[in-house]
């Protein structure tokens, strides 16, 4: 159990604080920002309370300042973390800026603990505090919305079919062989198909075209026999280590665990052989939504979007808003591959609640248009629906409106968003998420989120600064 409890500031502290050493511009922008609206931190510490029967007692614990800072700062740029914890402690500004100050900073494995209990609706409610505090200091007026969507991957080798039922015997061997270990009789009657399985699996990925038509589904029926008996057999061994006698609670607890990885990879090495033996021996075009892409990442979607260089994407598809001002009003990350055009009615909700009125431009790509979203943005009272017709034959109206100025700058405003885009994969570190599940994956597209607005909302606020002239020569 440890104390959320804000530390006080040390003789050390009010020393350093006399050296006069600044912080970067914009983290100084953020730390102001942070510092006049701590009411942000509230649902932060929510969620590092949560569980603890008493939160204020016990070892001293990162407080929700400095989970909020700390995270902020490792999506800011672009750290793991252990360079997190390395470049915090060596440096005395970051330490002013997460407020460890002269204090000890935990070691890395602890800040992502703190960061493991903060939940994506948390994220999502931060953001949403943002984006209205940047309404109330009149940095943001939401008239102008641009949207797009994009595609985050999750921590996955390609998928094929071989190499999907080679994950699953060595790593439910591996995990049979962790409990052979724990238990005082060990497990009878699992045999060890790593060698078998990878020779068959390597031939697999091996074979020429002309070799696949002959010899594939013969290769692929003894892979799909070898992972059937160790699914089968690891089965059987976690009935066996039901019966624990003589086993202390704590090696119980470890035990029971085990078996229950053992239990989820077994169910979905299943599906993984009923793919499989579906598509390559009954030749059937298994539907993608049914299909598992990792057994480790088993909520990965696969993305098709036309991209000529990357046809097959593997990950979560991301809608995103962007306001004129840079700051991202809206994120959501979404299930499957649903089509652009289905989000355009459920983003202007979003944004008539965030902003209480609609936006003057709504612009986006070709894949957001269909004569109902083009009415829906009419009906809200849309001044300027930037959004090109999509196939078809254009109607002289519709001609005459893409060729118009108007048009074309909103469509010029339109790609301000590929560059902010591109900032959160490069920048940010939403390119690829290494973090295993999917509320990892939205805890980083939220923190990525919550980074970028947090630095346009600085560099906003130093904008407003009244700049100060040089002396003439």
């Amino acid at each position: 159990m440890s104390r959320t409890l804000d530390p006080q500031l040390s003789f050390a502290d009010l020393e350093l604080s006399r050296l006069g050493v600044h912080l970067d511009p914009i983290l100084q922008g953020i730390d102001t920002f942070l510092g006049q609206h701590s009411a942000l931190f509230e649902q932060i510490r929510r969620d590092l309370e949560r569980g603890l029967k008493k939160p204020g007692t016990g070892r001293n614990g990162i407080t929700p300042s400095q989970t909020l800072r700390s995270l902020t700062l490792m999506r800011v740029k672009n750290w793991d973390y252990r360079e997190l914890r390395e470049r915090i402690n060596d440096g005395y500004t970051l330490r002013c800026f997460t407020e460890f100050g002269s204090h000890l900073v935990p070691k890395h494995d602890a800040f992502n603990r703190a960061f493991n209990r903060l939940t994506p609706a948390t994220l999502q409610a931060v953001n949403q505090a943002l984006i209205q505090a940047a309404v109330q200091l009149g940095l943001e007026d939401g008239k102008k919305l641009r949207v797009d969507t994009t595609v985050s991957e999750t921590n996955i080798h390609h998928p094929t079919d071989a190499t999907l039922l080679w994950d699953t015997v060595r790593t439910i061997t591996r995990l049979v062989g962790d409990l052979h270990d724990k238990l005082p009789n060990g497990v009878k009657g699992f045999t060890n198909r790593t060698r078998s399985a990878r020779r068959r699996m390597q031939q697999l990925q091996r074979m020429t075209v002309q070799q696949r038509q002959q010899q594939q589904e013969l290769k692929y029926r003894e892979l799909l026999r070898i992972t059937g008996q160790v699914v089968q057999n690891a089965r059987q061994a976690v009935e066996q280590a039901k019966s624990m006698e003589g086993i202390d609670v704590v090696a119980g607890v470890v035990i029971d665990q085990i078996r229950k990885e053992i239990t989820t990879y077994c169910d979905l090495g299943g599906r993984v052989i009923d793919q499989t033996r579906r598509r390559v021996i009954e030749g059937e075009q298994v539907p993608s939504e049914q299909k598992v892409y990792s057994i480790f990442e088993p909520h990965t979607d696969l993305i098709k979007r036309g991209k000529a260089q990357k046809p097959v994407e593997f990950g979560h598809k991301i809608f995103l808003a962007e306001s004129a001002q840079g700051l991202i009003t809206d994120y959501q990350v979404l299930k499957g591959n649903p089509a652009d055009s289905d989000h355009v009615e459920g983003s202007l909700e979003r944004h008539q609640q965030t902003f209480q009125h609609a936006p003057d431009w709504y612009a986006g790509d070709r894949g957001f248009y269909s004569a109902a979203n083009i009415e829906r943005c009419q009906q809200a009272e849309v001044e300027q629906v930037c959004i090109p017709q999509r196939g078809g034959q254009k109607t002289a109206e519709q001609a005459a409106l893409e060729r118009s100025p108007q048009f074309k700058k909103g469509q010029r405003f339109r790609v301000g968003i590929e560059g902010r885009i591109s900032v959160l994969f490069r920048g940010r570190g939403m390119k690829r998420c290494r973090a295993k599940g999917r509320e990892r994956f939205e805890m980083l597209v939220g923190a990525a989120v919550l980074a970028n607005n947090l630095m346009r909302i600085a560099q906003l606020l130093e904008d407003q600064k009244p700049k100060r002239r040089r002396a003439a020569a």
